[in-house]
């Protein structure tokens, strides 16, 4: 929220020029923002001469694409929105313009603020503007989907992926070695060969590169699947969609499974998949399968 305590003095402040007051940087969407009031309007707008302006400024300074809108309302004394005095911008490219700033001119004329009831003791208040969250994922998705500009291809069994390389490397070591590293597989034509993999794990994986997201599963195939994406997420060195299926795990712990998931999370080094494992040994629930666990522990030397 934007409270301006003594409005009558940031009128005051100009010295010959358009003030302007920012507020402090706040955090929406994966980036930093102020606010800019400015009670006499903006320089760039000379002819306002009778209103206050309002701005959503980007604190970032990116070459990539920053698109927001923002809504500016304000506040009765209740700090509920005047509907009367609510603008929402278009969707900009914060990023491209000139000052990284898109608002409203003309949010509220200064006369009718000052015969208004939102002015008291010479203080009114907006909040700050809603920014929506990051879409990168979306479009990024939207690349994998299309396989609009790739320029590799994977071949798993009988199925081939298209993909690109510089995402791939960016999110994997594993994939940065095999494609850039002095041991890359094959020419720029040949699809690389992903062994010891099902496709559609596969394709789960890619889905979570692109868009750093949970794929979609059946909730009746999500515990066999986590299992298969946490030995992937492993093997790619995928940290955190490895502490995803370790948590998806955790929640389908039961007698059918612990033992089987015992072994999975040392060999990953899963140390808090583990942990619940021995927690759910100490259950009623577990008695028939804690000998079979505890054999299992001696005999691969698993470490508790």
């Amino acid at each position: 929220m934007l409270k301006i305590d003594g409005y009558t003095r940031t009128l005051d402040a100009h010295n010959g020029r358009r003030p302007s007051f920012n507020s402090r940087p706040f955090r929406a969407g994966g980036r930093t923002w102020h606010v800019s009031y400015r009670p006499m309007g903006s320089t760039h707008h000379p002819e306002n001469t009778d209103s206050i302006a309002v701005y959503l400024a980007l604190d970032d300074v990116v070459d990539e694409t920053v698109n927001a809108q923002a809504t500016f309302s304000l506040l009765d004394q209740d700090e509920k929105p005047v509907h009367t005095h609510s603008w929402t911008t278009r969707m900009n490219n914060f990023s491209k313009s000139r000052d990284r700033a898109f608002g409203h001119e003309r949010f509220i004329e200064r006369e009718a603020l000052e015969r208004s009831e939102y002015l008291k003791d010479d203080r009114f208040a907006t909040p700050s503007p809603a920014v929506p969250d990051s879409d990168m994922h979306r479009h990024l998705g939207g690349l994998l989907s299309t396989g609009e500009g790739s320029d590799v291809k994977l071949r798993v069994g009988d199925e081939t992926f298209s993909a690109h390389r510089l995402v791939l490397t960016a999110r994997s070591p594993v994939f940065r070695a095999a494609l850039y590293g002095p041991m890359r597989e094959g020419t720029t034509t040949d699809a690389i060969r992903i062994d010891d993999m099902e496709a559609q794990v596969f394709q789960a994986l890619l889905v979570f590169v692109y868009t750093d997201t949970w794929p979609e599963v059946e909730q009746e195939d999500e515990p066999v699947m986590s299992q298969h994406l946490l030995v992937a997420a492993d093997r790619y060195g995928l940290e955190r969609l490895r502490l995803m299926c370790e948590d998806k795990l955790i929640g389908h712990i039961d007698s059918n499974s612990v033992a089987a998931l015992v072994s999975l999370a040392d060999r990953h080094h899963c140390p808090r998949l583990k942990k619940a494992c021995f927690r759910f040994l100490t259950t009623p629930a577990a008695l028939l399968v804690r000998a079979l666990v505890t054999w299992s522990v001696r005999r691969f030397g698993i470490q508790r």
